[in-house]
């Protein structure tokens, strides 16, 4: 796995945020605002360390090459010795972790609940302003809108000073109000991204999943809101036994319910967390029974609405439909097996996650 954390040392006590810049490497980030107090240059490598300084501050780092991290934005926490890479600048996948406090508790979820939270609005704001030109960065928890207090600010000053970002961010849509509506109203539409959850068209079954009463309704309720402020929605589904026979009645009730999401991602489950928990019960194997997507994946695209596969392997999907399943799992976070090194579109494709086992994987794996 790509590392994100790294052993660092400091002499400064507070925790901050710095670009990290190695001249005459390989790699040289495009710089979008110039050098600014929190650009730090290598001026010593050698002995598995690196060290950065600036007028104001120092860091080092150990047991990572300098040329892998070259334009990277950390958050260095001095008490706990780590710099955590919050924008990795050859990557396209950067996601903020807003918090990992839910309100709700999915039968799948990959990263279950934690109750403490920390404020990380003002290290995410600085990250964001010094990453790479044209990025767009993940906006992630648990569940961010807990904080939309906080979160719907930092994406209007965020999207002001740098109008070549753009942001991607999973809500389960429930806590939107009407008042709201000017500060969703207010935010480029072109580069804010709402990816919000909708697992069955039966409330007792969406309810069910989410592990929520109520949690139905008032997403419909959170969806509305999102539509009268003119948000760009892509909706989201993680297959599973539980809901993929109703997979063609979702795609009925999102193309005449829910009109204005511009695209329909249909996932595949990722073995942690709860999903690995409960593996033996939700996994469902598209790979020997693809006829539902199939289904699901036809209404929908005979209605104008976009459809992906997001995390399906493309040799587990019929011919017919591989073109819509492009490479989605995170960089840091995704493997290929062996049977994929001699695949001719290895590179177009998710592979696996790397905490997927292959014994608990899909009956038909190989290459293309």
């Amino acid at each position: 796995m790509i590392p994100l954390r790294i052993t660092a040392a400091t002499p400064a006590v507070a925790p901050f945020v710095a670009r990290l810049n190695a001249e005459g490497r390989a790699f040289e980030l495009e710089r979008t605002s110039g050098r600014t107090p929190f650009d730090l240059d290598l001026e010593i490598v050698g002995e598995g360390r690196s060290v950065y300084r600036s007028s104001s501050a120092e860091l080092e780092l150990r047991g990572i090459d300098a040329g892998e991290v070259d334009g990277d934005v950390v958050f260095i926490d001095p008490s706990r010795g780590i710099a955590h890479r919050l924008v990795r600048a050859r990557s396209a996948h950067n996601t903020f972790l807003i918090t990992e406090r839910c309100d709700q508790l999915c039968v799948m979820c990959s990263q279950p609940p934690k109750r403490g939270h920390v404020d990380m609005f003002p290290y995410f704001e600085a990250a964001a302003l010094l990453a790479p030109a044209n990025m767009v960065l993940g906006i992630s928890g648990g569940e961010p809108t807990l904080f939309k207090d906080q979160l719907l600010p930092f994406l209007d000053r965020v999207l002001t000073h740098r109008r070549d970002l753009s942001f991607h961010i999973l809500t389960n849509a429930q806590h939107f109000e009407p008042t709201d509506l000017p500060s969703l109203a207010r935010l480029p539409h072109d580069r804010v991204t709402w990816g919000v959850p909708l697992y069955s068209s039966d409330l007792v079954i969406h309810d069910s999943i989410v592990g929520k009463d109520g949690a139905f309704q008032k997403l419909t309720g959170g969806l509305a809101i999102l539509a009268k402020s003119g948000a760009t929605l892509e909706l989201r589904t993680v297959l599973m036994s539980r809901n993929a026979a109703d997979l063609p009645d979702l795609a009925r009730f999102v193309t005449s319910q829910v009109p204005f999401s511009s695209s329909w991602a249909i996932m595949q489950l990722e073995n942690i967390g709860f999903g690995r928990l409960n593996w033996n019960e939700l996994f469902f194997d598209h790979s020997v029974q693809f006829e539902p997507v199939a289904n699901a994946i036809d209404l929908a695209r005979s209605r104008g609405l976009n459809v992906w596969l997001y995390n399906f392997p493309r040799c587990t999907v019929p011919e017919g439909y591989r073109h819509l399943a492009p490479a989605t799992i995170s960089d840091w976070k995704r493997r290929y097996p062996a049977a994929c090194e001699e695949c001719s579109v290895r590179d177009g494709c998710s592979g696996l996650f790397e905490w997927h086992t292959d014994d608990r994987g899909f009956q038909r794996f190989g290459t293309l």
